[in-house]
């Protein structure tokens, strides 16, 4: 397998790649990482079954609309598909190992401020594939294809308003796929309902977003450069983003205070975020269990108090 990832690395970018090292290095809790080396280059890789292929490729797609804004950077796909039983995705090696002092930090909210700004494309990024959705609307919320947030299937189709898509694609979603795994919610219908109505007012623009915006997915590199990785990309609300960088803690200050020097946040937010988060706690029950269940039942029951 190695050997034919090798291979296709040389073909893609024209330049004779032979592995002579390889490690393993964390990929998350969803994949297995490798550090693969030549004599002179180094790429990131990583594996899973075959069957999650498509999760690698809209990985890849999701790297190539953030790195198109030449906004903040993120890693290049290389390359990915299948091998046997396997599926891969390469991307560029960073070295991620940077203290990140107040500038960086800084610079990071700057740039996904600037990245946000970026608005659905036309045409459609996905070119030489039909696309996943019958119906593109040019400056609705969504994206071209399904993609997943952590191993859970990410619905993005096309939607003009922005609380339909939030209620349907992703609490509604979630919802229905934590009552199939047992999951017991008793204001969960009652918040769907209300959602048009907790949302109302507020009419953001689509905005690039990250979509898995935690501090495991953002780095600073020795230099100094800011770093954004493993998104769960679409066009939303550019408040999911900022909202999920509170949810685990690990960003400081100057982040926000960066983000704020380019596009300070609307009025209102302090609320919308816990409806925000609630679809990623959520999303952690359905992948883990456990005491997610009762974090999301008050979380649902402040955004209803």
């Amino acid at each position: 397998m190695w050997d034919n990832i090798a291979a296709r690395i040389s073909e893609v970018t024209e330049d004779k790649f032979l592995i002579d090292n390889r490690r393993s290095v964390t990929g998350g809790c969803i994949n297995q990482g490798y550090a693969i080396s030549s004599s002179s280059r180094t790429y990131f890789a990583k594996i899973n079954q075959a069957s999650q292929v498509a999760m690698f490729e809209a990985e890849a797609l999701g790297l190539q609309q953030m790195r198109e804004t030449q906004t903040i950077r993120v890693p290049e796909p290389i390359c990915w598909g299948t091998e046997g039983n396997w599926a891969y995705i390469v991307l560029e090696w960073l070295d991620l190992g940077g203290r990140g002092g107040d500038s960086a930090w800084e610079e990071m909210g700057r740039k996904l401020a600037q990245m946000h700004k970026y608005t659905p494309p036309s045409p459609p990024l996905l070119r030489g594939r039909e696309k996943a959705n019958s119906t593109l609307l040019r400056g609705g919320f969504g994206w071209d294809i399904n993609n997943t947030i952590g191993s859970t299937v990410q619905i993005n189709n096309w939607t003009a308003n922005w609380a339909e898509f939030w209620a349907e694609h992703r609490i509604g979603y979630q919802l229905k796929l934590a009552k199939s795994r047992g999951g017991h919610f008793p204001q969960g219908e009652r918040l769907l309902k209300l959602i048009p109505e907790l949302l109302a007012g507020h009419e953001p623009k689509p905005s690039l977003v990250h979509g898995d915006l935690w501090g495991g997915n953002a780095g600073i590199t020795p230099a100094g450069e800011p770093v954004i990785f493993d998104p769960a990309t679409y066009f939303g609300d550019r408040e999911v983003d900022l909202a999920m960088t509170e949810l685990f803690g690990g960003f400081p200050a100057q982040f926000y205070r960066g983000y704020s020097q380019v596009w300070p946040l609307d009025l209102g937010y302090e609320k919308r975020k816990t409806i925000y988060n609630l679809y990623h706690i959520l999303n952690h029950f359905n992948l883990f269990g456990g005491s997610y269940e009762s974090q999301a039942n008050q979380m649902i029951n402040r955004i209803l108090n």
